[in-house]
């Protein structure tokens, strides 16, 4: 890597610094290599070093760097596609292994969901939290939100607990008729309970993807998804276009 001229740069040093250390690791790094420590990399570009730490973090944010205690800041491995697309015509639980439900539990749903499934703030419905593997590694935490009314056999089952329960609300949920289903993404921050199933801080960047079920003319379930931003893109497959990808990719097709 070599030096630049950052003072006549109009936009701020640290993301100017971002840019060009982003071309180095297209150019001299491979996947995994370690970087210079901190200060030597400070010398080189001639910037402070808390100029270097936002760099470094904005560049770890984008899913370039990974940070790791004991070894220090290597080069990230692509982000994985994740295709979203794939149970546009399904309900959760139909479109293969990619999803495990882990635990159901009965609970009021955030205001949010609540408004989207038009019920009471108080009123309890089914949760099932369901965790999405890509080669090994989770990707995304899933909670599941379903109204008593949506699966009034449930109650005769009698399934357990955990992960046995799920299912059976999932079960239950495929003997409507699927009338469709629309899909929302935005950047968000991941709770502590996600986080920690995903491996991540409380308060990393994640992709939130929001997905509405309609069966009855109403709301029969809405489902939270929230991906990890830094390893993983989403694809929405026949359903468009829209595609959340590594900026390397994009580099190539040009």
């Amino acid at each position: 890597m070599g030096t630049t001229q950052l003072e006549s740069v109009p936009e701020p040093k640290y993301w100017h610094l971002k840019t060009v250390l982003s071309d180095a690791l297209d150019s001299e790094f491979a996947v995994g290599e370690i970087l210079p420590n901190e200060r030597e990399l400070a010398a080189r570009f001639g910037v402070a070093r808390a100029t270097l730490r936002q760099a470094l973090e904005q560049l770890e944010l984008e899913g370039r760097l990974q940070r790791r205690r004991g070894v220090g800041t290597t080069v990230a491995p692509p982000r994985v596609g994740v295709d979203v697309g794939t149970e546009r015509n399904a309900w959760p639980g139909t479109a293969g292994g990619a999803w495990q439900a882990v635990e159901c539990g009965e609970t009021a749903p955030p205001a949010a969901v609540a408004r989207l499934l038009d019920t009471d703030r108080d009123e309890e419905v089914y949760t099932v939290r369901r965790i999405r593997m890509t080669r090994g590694q989770p990707v995304a935490a899933e909670l599941l939100y379903v109204p008593a009314g949506s699966v009034p056999g449930l109650t005769a089952i009698g399934a357990p607990s955990g992960a046995a329960r799920a299912r059976a609300v999932l079960r239950e949920l495929q003997h409507l008729a699927l009338e469709g289903q629309d899909r929302a993404v935005e950047l968000g921050s991941a709770r502590a309970d996600d986080a920690k199933q995903l491996d991540r801080l409380p308060g990393a960047p994640v992709l939130v993807v929001t997905t509405r079920y309609y069966a009855e003319g109403r709301t029969v379930a809405v489902a939270v998804a929230t991906y990890r931003a830094d390893t993983c893109r989403l694809t929405f497959g026949e359903t468009g276009t829209v595609e959340i990808t590594h900026h390397e990719e994009q580099r190539a097709a040009s």
